[in-house]
């Protein structure tokens, strides 16, 4: 099966900070995400993977679900027992220990400007883009 190249070759993420200097020093040195100045010290972070799912929103649960159309940003890793291990050693707080929330394992981290992020271990496994 022939399967057309994909015209969109990345995706481009975006935190809105209160902290924005303060945000970009975690994502460099606590979360050791690569990075290239584009100036000023507009910090680009290189993402060595990504996915992207659609989410409904649940009418029974209403209050769980975040504003319609929004998006989240959340980061996964292979061993998050050892991840969470290594971040807190930097000094990473989390809010919750790790749990099975069925499509991987959960917790979530805090960082500069009171984000909460989530980290997760997949516990599905991604179909390769065909090269």
């Amino acid at each position: 099966m022939y399967i057309a190249p994909m015209p969109i070759t990345g995706v481009h993420t975006m935190f809105y900070s209160t902290q924005p200097n303060e945000l970009r020093a975690f994502l460099r040195d606590k979360l050791s995400f690569p990075a290239t100045d584009a100036g000023d010290g507009w910090l680009l972070f290189d993402i060595p993977s990504a996915d992207m799912g659609v989410h409904p929103i649940d009418a029974a649960n209403a209050h769980q679900n975040p504003p319609h159309n929004t998006h989240a940003i959340s980061f996964f890793c292979d061993d998050i027992h050892q991840t969470v291990a290594d971040l807190q050693a930097k000094g990473v707080q989390f809010t919750a220990p790790i749990a099975n929330y069925g499509y991987g394992l959960v917790t979530h981290l805090i960082a500069p400007g009171d984000l909460h992020i989530q980290l997760y271990q997949p516990l599905y496994t991604k179909t390769p883009l065909p090269k």
